[in-house]
This record gives structure tokens, C-alpha cells and sequence, in this order.
């Protein structure tokens, strides 16, 4: 097995025998490698590359956890294993960190929204979460990823980029250009939004894809929220607007045929009613007349961060094949388009 004799080490660290544990890489998710390790636990080794400072993800799930025992002690949240020793991280000899997690017989997770049951519970999973760590002191909380979601940054990010591409890059993309540049208006709505304290800093999941919450097998009950790698500050718009971005197409990011990409009405309403059943005595009328905003400004970042990175030489994010950034941006703008004639 791959990194087979690395996980043996690492698993040694929590008391565990590698030879009596059946090991198996679980291959969703493009940043950390996570493995199934039966009976009972999963391991996932965190990207170094990606995560500067791994230990901000162990010191915010803490934080997080000790909050969550007091005020909502029958709430489950998913923390790490601590090792023979009381640390939260192994590392490896290549100085990759590792982290042991218990596993939840009879649950799965779910790549695709396909009812608005699913939409709705997984809404008021993630707005259920930030709900009961709103009380909760933000200064305790590190960025993991810096300016994740800054779509001025990324704007910016995309400007310097334009001017560094290949003359064939920016031919291949010129009239997706002309497209992201026409929607740069978002950029300013949030810097309005932002820069006025119309939304507040909460704690935020930051990555709200369907497949970051434990469904009960068999059934649309959520058991808990996962991927927690992201839990920082950040606004409200960033959580509901990515569950938008994801759950209201049947089609995902990586759909080159535009035309099957819509808009499920049914999906959208039951984001938002999911949402809102746990958020709507939490968010502020100023944040509540920003909902509208939060799909659009949402899909137009991530794909204003696809067009990017296909203009930097596909250097980010993870592609199979030739284009898959550029068409990775071309359906987001698609979905962008959709999304503004709704609202």
C-alpha cells in the first residue's frame, strides 16, 4: 500500500497494531489523503502545501470542542484522536501532519443533492454549527487558509495573472474573460458588504459541499458535520452561498455541457428554509438583505479562481486533463449567469 509503512508508524502512535487493522484510501476530497481504517477510525494526512500552519486546524477544532462541551454538550462534533502522548498531530518523517478520527458505522456521505430533503438537512447542519458557535470567541480562531474567501483578493489575484499568461492562454480564454470582467461589480458589492460591517465575523465551515456532512445510511438525517479543516472566521455568505454554488445544479463544477446546467427552484428554497431555521435569530437584518448576493458572489469566486489558475499554468488546483480549469470556469459562469436571472 502507498505510504504503507508511514501509516504503520503513525498508527503506532495512538496504541493501534497496523496488522490488525484493515487500511483503505478513501479517494474523495482533491487536498488531504484520507484512508478508511477498520474497526473503526478514519486517518487522514493533511497537505502541508496547502495548510501553512497545520496546527491551526488542531488549536481551532479544540477551541471549538471545549466551547461545545459546556453549551451544547449533547451536540456532536467531530474532534481528533489524541495520541499516547496528548498531542492532537503526528508527523511524519517528511513532515506531513497526521490525524485520527472515530468512524460511524452505518453512515455515508453523498456527492450529489438529489432531493430537497438532503438540501434541507444538510442547510441546517452547517447553519446549526455556526448557530452554536456564535457565542463563541472568534479571537480564539486562526485563519487556516489566509483570505480564503477574499474575492477582492482573488479578483486582484486574477488581474496579476491576466497579465502574466501565455499569449495562447489568453487567447483560449478571451471571451470568458470578457465575461468575469462584465460580473467585477460583485467584487464591489462585497467590499461593500464587507468594509461597512454590514456582515459579521462568525465561525464558519468555509466548505459547505453536500459530501461534508454524515448522513444516517438509508435515511436524510444528518449524524454530523465533517471536514472541519476550514472551521475560521469568515461570514455567513460564505457557507450559504457555497451550498448554493454546489447544491442547485444537478450538474457539479466539472459539467462541460453548459445546457444541463439549471437552477432546482425546489433545492435553492430548501437551502435557504434549512439555513434559516437554525440562523434566522442569529443573523443581523443588515446580513438578511445580503442573502440574495451570497450564491452569486460565492460561484462568481470560484470561478473567477479556475479562470486564474488556467492563466497561471494550472498550478493550484488538481486537473486529470488538458482545459479542465478553463472548463471548470466556463461552467461557473454559466451557473453565474443562471443564478443572477433568478434573483
Amino acid at each position: 500500500m502507498e505510504l504503507g509503512n508511514t501509516i504503520a508508524s503513525v498508527l503506532q502512535s495512538y496504541g493501534l497494531k497496523p496488522s490488525e487493522l484493515s487500511i483503505e484510501r478513501i479517494n474523495s476530497g482533491h487536498i488531504n489523503r484520507t484512508y478508511k481504517v477498520a474497526p473503526g477510525y478514519i486517518l487522514q494526512r493533511i497537505n502541508k502545501q496547502v495548510f501553512l500552519n497545520p496546527k491551526a486546524l488542531s488549536d481551532n477544532l479544540r477551541v471549538a470542542s471545549d466551547f461545545l462541551k459546556t453549551q451544547a454538550p449533547d451536540y456532536l462534533f467531530l474532534h481528533a484522536i489524541k495520541t499516547f502522548s496528548g498531542d492532537d498531530l503526528v508527523l511524519d518523517d517528511d513532515g506531513y501532519p497526521w490525524r485520527l478520527f472515530p468512524y460511524f458505522e452505518n453512515t455515508i456521505t453523498i456527492d450529489e443533492v438529489n432531493t430537497k430533503q438532503q438540501a434541507y438537512a444538510a442547510a441546517r447542519a452547517f447553519g446549526l454549527l455556526s448557530r452554536h458557535l456564535s457565542g463563541c470567541d472568534i479571537n480564539k480562531f486562526e485563519e487556516t487558509i489566509p483570505q480564503f474567501h477574499d474575492l477582492s483578493l482573488r479578483y486582484t489575484q486574477f488581474e496579476e495573472a491576466l497579465k502574466k499568461a501565455t499569449a495562447e492562454r489568453k487567447r483560449l480564454t478571451a471571451q470568458l474573460i470578457d465575461g468575469y470582467v462584465h460580473y467585477n461589480y460583485l467584487v464591489n458589492k462585497y467590499n461593500d458588504l464587507t468594509h461597512s460591517n454590514q456582515l459579521k465575523l462568525r465561525v464558519t465551515h468555509n466548505d459547505t459541499k453536500i459530501n461534508n456532512v454524515l448522513f444516517e445510511r438509508n435515511s436524510d438525517k444528518v449524524v454530523c458535520v465533517i471536514d472541519l479543516d476550514t472551521l475560521m472566521p469568515g461570514y455567513f455568505i460564505y457557507d450559504l452561498g457555497d451550498m448554493i454554488r454546489t447544491f442547485v445544479s444537478p450538474s457539479s463544477e466539472e459539467e462541460t455541457d453548459v445546457s444541463k446546467i439549471e437552477i432546482r427552484k425546489e433545492i435553492y428554497d430548501a437551502i435557504l428554509d434549512g439555513y434559516l431555521a437554525e440562523m434566522d435569530s442569529i443573523l443581523s437584518n443588515e446580513e438578511k438583505r445580503a442573502i440574495p448576493l451570497a450564491g452569486s458572489i460565492m460561484t462568481y469566486m470560484i470561478g473567477l479562481r479556475f479562470l486564474t489558475d488556467f492563466l497561471s499554468g494550472d498550478i493550484y488546483f488538481h486537473t486529470s486533463y488538458a482545459h479542465q480549469n478553463l472548463n471548470r470556469a466556463t461552467n461557473q459562469l454559466y451557473l453565474l449567469k443562471r443564478l443572477e436571472v433568478q434573483a
